[in-house]
């Protein structure tokens, strides 16, 4: 499931970055993270009233807050895939669970 994902969020943002001459560069995929929890905290803080809501609604503040996770999930999942980690192993060693369970022969 994991190889699956990364495959269509790879495939999301290789179409982005040549649409609009983005070069994806290593350092782009870890910059990319920064970036993403920067503005998710930009939501977060307008959200808890640290900030100015910019005419924006409660409900659309938590949309944009479920958006920015969204980004910052597949840059994660870019990050580890262009970078060749083992984020099943990882989860395994750090968090003591698989989140997608090898056996069940999905990965």
């Amino acid at each position: 499931m994991l190889r699956s994902l990364a495959a269509q969020f790879e495939r999301a943002s290789a179409g982005y970055a040549e649409l609009h001459g983005i070069k994806r560069d290593r350092d782009w995929f870890v910059l990319k993270m920064h970036e993403e929890i920067g503005e998710l905290t930009q939501v977060w803080n307008k959200l808890h009233g640290r900030a100015r809501h910019k005419g924006r609604s409660e409900a659309e503040l938590r949309q944009d807050l479920a958006d920015e996770a969204a980004d910052l999930f597949g840059h994660i999942i870019l990050f580890t895939d262009q970078n060749g980690l083992d984020l099943h192993a990882a989860i395994k060693r750090k968090w003591q669970f698989y989140p997608w369970d090898k056996a069940d022969g999905r990965d």
